[in-house]
């Protein structure tokens, strides 16, 4: 009883602490940067993701969900949703620091905004580290489940750090090449979230013509050359196109230099992630052989 009484505590904190992070930017207004709007985005994720859990564990419908809707066991599902939310969390705790939080007193909002922030992200790897201590077995809690979740949160923060440069840039400063790379951040993204709902969810398998592990493989085969090109021609086109142009002299010069910084870093760590996919699909698809 103790036990399940921590549990519930510990969702209602995390969907609080998420509830008051998104509160505070949501009362100034509509947010306009591409990292605010994906921080809150988290911070809906997590509360949402909180009540959920709360509410089906609390009503024993974890079990009903688990019978008619899952592949896999819920321990594997709640597991893999804790361990998405502390990531994601701390993703969003971090960029927002960044981005954010200046330290004066003007500022206070987003300082309390980071708390809440952080202390959601603890909460949610305290109930990270115990559902992972229970070993649970399928896809979400393990190396194939974390992969694509790694892959679908670097998407992310990929795709704010390239909206953020582009939001006023003229028009002559958007090359084909670097809208090229935009194109493979973009296509690659919901293809890697759609594996993840087919492993996930019975219907969705069922629909399926052919053996999902070839689907990866061909899916990881193409992400890795579209990656491998984006690798080479974003550092090219995205730092020559900013170079040539000296007025760097204020704050929106700068915030795009980082965001350019940002997304080429990020490019490699997804290259990086569909290769690790790719390997690891080319071994359960020989195994199977």
């Amino acid at each position: 009883m103790g036990f399940c009484s921590l549990s519930c505590s510990l969702r209602i904190l995390q969907a609080v602490f998420c509830g008051l992070a998104l509160l505070i930017p949501m009362f100034r207004g509509t947010m306009s940067n591409p990292f605010g709007i994906w921080c809150e985005f988290v911070w809906t994720f997590g509360m949402i993701v909180a009540l959920v859990i709360f509410l089906l564990e609390k009503f024993l419908c974890d079990k009903i969900v688990e019978m008619i809707v899952l592949k896999h066991s819920w321990a594997d599902l709640a597991c893999g949703l804790y361990l998405q939310g502390s990531s994601m969390l701390l993703a969003a705790s971090i960029i927002y620091c960044f981005v954010f939080v200046c330290g004066r007193f003007a500022c206070l909002g987003d300082i309390f905004c980071a708390i809440f922030s952080i202390v959601a992200f603890v909460l949610f790897a305290v109930d990270a580290v115990k559902a992972k201590l229970k070993c649970p077995s399928g896809y979400l809690s393990n190396l194939g489940g974390l992969l694509r979740f790694a892959q679908g949160l670097v998407a992310c923060i990929l795709l704010a750090s390239v909206t953020d440069y582009f939001m006023g840039v003229e028009k002559y400063h958007k090359p084909a090449a670097m809208v090229w790379c935009t194109v493979v951040y973009v296509v690659c993204f919901p293809v890697s979230v759609l594996i993840i709902l087919i492993h996930l969810i019975k219907l969705l398998g069922g629909l399926l013509c052919f053996a999902l592990d070839k689907l990866e493989f061909i899916f990881n085969i193409v992400a890795v050359a579209l990656y491998v090109s984006a690798a080479i021609i974003w550092p090219i086109f995205a730092y020559r196109n900013y170079s040539v142009n000296p007025a760097h002299t204020n704050r929106m010069h700068d915030r795009r230099y980082h965001d350019l910084n940002m997304a080429t870093v990020l490019t490699y760590v997804n290259l990086g992630l569909y290769v690790a996919d790719l390997i690891l699909s080319a071994i359960a698809l020989y195994k199977r052989i």
